[in-house]
């Protein structure tokens, strides 16, 4: 397994991360500027935002949670060279979830669809968890 392909997914995740940033960013100037918002409503708190722009952002904010542990544990397969293509393709489920769970966050925002990719996700993501700790302590001796 390269480390390549391990890291792909990884920037992936990145470019969406900072794909939703910019598009929030762009939407909440557009507000702002248009006066839909003074800057006193929204400093502490963002509910003043119009709903679009308050979706886009729920959107950003959901990758600054799960895939913090996703990045955690990518590095630490590639630290301890935990890494095969089990954990190649369990990155991509994960990622891809993640893509697919921000699409239906930013248009339909259905609960129970963006809930079931969710929990794909998070499977994907536990899996590889348990996989990586299980190959360090067991091969910790090495």
């Amino acid at each position: 397994m390269t480390i390549e392909a391990i890291l792909l997914p990884m920037f992936a995740q990145v470019a969406l991360t900072f794909g939703l940033l910019f598009w929030m960013t762009i939407l909440r100037l557009r507000v702002l500027r248009r006066g839909e918002v003074r800057p006193q409503q929204v400093s502490l708190r963002e509910p003043a935002w119009p709903p679009h722009v308050l979706q886009i952002g729920n959107a950003f904010h959901n990758q600054l949670e799960l895939p913090v542990l996703f990045y955690v544990v990518v590095l630490l397969a590639l630290t301890t060279q935990a890494l095969d293509v089990i954990i190649c393709v369990l990155s991509w489920m994960f990622v891809l979830s993640r893509f697919v769970h921000a699409y239906i966050h930013v248009t339909s925002n259905r609960l129970d669809r963006r809930n079931a990719v969710f929990l794909v996700g998070a499977i994907a993501l536990a899996l590889m968890w348990v996989i990586v700790v299980a190959r360090i302590l067991l091969f910790a001796s090495d």
